[in-house]
């Protein structure tokens, strides 16, 4: 009756697929994955292990910028955290793990 609107179904052979295809998944699920390690993972864990290899490296009068964009100088050094002299008389307290990176020595007075 509403065979203008719906074409009819015409039966076919039924085909499983074929062993290449499910072979080929494989595959490229697996490339997907080792491309995905070296792009992404990889490189992700390289950054980490240097920003701590930063922060534990850190001493009493190095120069530093924190993630924030502040520079200043190291006044102490707790286990987690620092007191941090951004001006003359000013001092904030942040985490060791905010630090972005050590600054050259005379850094701050050329500011």
């Amino acid at each position: 009756m509403l065979d203008f609107f719906i074409s009819s179904a015409w039966a076919q052979e039924a085909a499983g697929p074929s062993p290449q295809a499910g072979m080929f998944n494989i595959i490229f699920l697996v490339v997907l994955l080792v491309l995905f390690y070296f792009l992404l993972i990889r490189p992700q864990q390289k950054r980490a292990k240097e920003h701590r290899k930063l922060v534990e490296g850190l001493q009493k009068g190095d120069e530093v910028m924190i993630e924030g964009g502040i520079m200043g100088r190291i006044t102490e050094l707790a286990e987690s955290s620092m007191t941090m002299e951004i001006s003359e008389n000013v001092e904030i307290k942040v985490r060791r793990q905010s630090i972005a990176s050590v600054l050259p020595k005379g850094t701050l007075e050329k500011l």
